[in-house]
């Protein structure tokens, strides 16, 4: 829970972390994942730092790493896509943690499955955004035939 009970969340590509922390984007990368929890601790809030396997930390000092997205979602407007995932899936649920789980995982999914169809060199935000369908369906589907074979 953030500042006045107020659950906040940042997203900042490892540059504007650096920022933040007053510190340069090699010292952040080298600890990418101690580098966002203890940011999100110290400030009581949850961090989505952006990048390859993009951290999800919260202020009580749990983090996780996801494991999806390409290369070619380093590009111009993919972050304001996961913004906009962010908000709707934190709108959804209510639970900050959650929302950046599962917002920073299909965004990058719908990354994986753009890049498939597009390449990764001429991945553009609007192809995220055309398969974040595809991606919710997936994950659907995959939780779907586990509960069936957990039967």
């Amino acid at each position: 829970m953030g500042r006045d009970g107020v659950d906040m969340i940042v997203t900042p590509h490892p540059g504007e972390m650096a920022r933040l922390l007053n510190t340069s984007i090699e010292v952040v990368q080298r600890d990418r994942l101690n580098t966002a929890r203890d940011f999100a601790s110290a400030h009581r809030l949850h961090v989505v730092l952006k990048g390859h396997r993009s951290v999800v930390a919260g202020p009580d000092n749990r983090a996780f790493l996801n494991l999806t997205g390409n290369a070619g979602m380093a590009t111009g407007g993919t972050g304001d896509v996961l913004t906009g995932m962010l908000a709707a899936w934190f709108a959804q649920l209510l639970d900050a943690e959650a929302a950046c789980k599962i917002a920073v995982y299909l965004h990058g999914s719908a990354g994986d499955l753009a890049e498939a169809d597009e390449g990764e060199v001429s991945l553009m935000a609007t192809d995220i955004v055309s398969h974040i369908g595809d991606a919710i369906l997936e994950l659907t589907s995959q939780r779907k035939t586990r509960q069936r074979d957990a039967s």
